[in-house]
């Protein structure tokens, strides 16, 4: 009985944290998605227009709504397009075209950069979208989206570290700081490179979003096929005797 009350008070105690980070695809392929998002891996799927260009995606505003209407049709909870046009003016103009013609307004995110002009036009915006401020490369970024309340922070982890910056250090002090002042904002990890650093990521309590090469190292490992590879010969052996 007292075993019971134990395990009971440690599953509630752990019980707050547990399933708290986000991972998203970091993709603009159909073909893509349709590949990875049944693992149900995925809470979304996140672009911007190098992703819509890799992936072949004119980056129109008729085909980035369709795309994302897309996307929430194939089981995602969030999609991420990113607004262009770099004025105020324009980013505005982008995000309200881009949410009416998507008409899922609680499960859209609009992605601004963290330019002076992505930022007043964040501040224009915040109250009629949700918003992730993106292109972060410093960890004092982190004080705009916190006052912006944008439900999501994107640095760029391995750019930062290309750049000769711990990327991961600034990664972590910001998610150090956004849990210190209870901000509503979600710290989303991008540029990652590998299953291993997605896996530091959410260690630290943070999101994270990445390539479709990254989520097949993640769904796959050669010695875990070669396991199950021997288990299914050892059932075939099994249903032959």
């Amino acid at each position: 009985m007292l075993l019971a009350s134990l395990l009971l008070a440690t599953t509630a105690a752990i019980a707050p944290s547990a399933g708290r980070s986000r991972l998203f695809l970091d993709s603009a392929s159909v073909d893509a998605w349709r590949e990875l998002l049944p693992s149900g891996l995925f809470y979304g799927v996140t672009t911007n227009p190098t992703i819509l260009r890799r992936d072949g995606v004119p980056c129109r505003v008729p085909e980035v709504a369709k795309l994302a209407r897309t996307a929430l049709g194939a089981g995602c909870q969030e999609v991420m397009v990113q607004a262009w046009g770099g004025s105020v003016d324009a980013y505005e103009r982008c995000a309200l075209e881009l949410m009416d013609q998507v008409g899922e307004g609680d499960r859209l995110i609009i992605k601004l950069p963290l330019t002076k002009d992505g930022i007043l036009a964040a501040h224009r915006l915040r109250d009629e979208v949700h918003l992730c401020m993106t292109a972060c490369y410093a960890k004092e970024q982190m004080l705009v989206a916190n006052a912006l309340k944008a439900n999501y922070l994107a640095p760029y982890l391995g750019r930062m570290s290309d750049a000769g910056m711990d990327g991961s250090g600034e990664c972590q002090k910001i998610q150090g700081a956004l849990d210190a002042c209870r901000s509503p904002t979600r710290l989303l990890v991008a540029s990652l490179r590998s299953a291993a650093t997605v896996f530091d990521v959410l260690s630290w309590g943070a999101d994270a979003t990445f390539s479709p090469d990254v989520a097949r190292e993640l769904l796959g490992s050669p010695r875990t096929d070669a396991a199950a590879a021997v288990f299914e010969e050892d059932a075939l052996f099994e249903a032959v005797k």
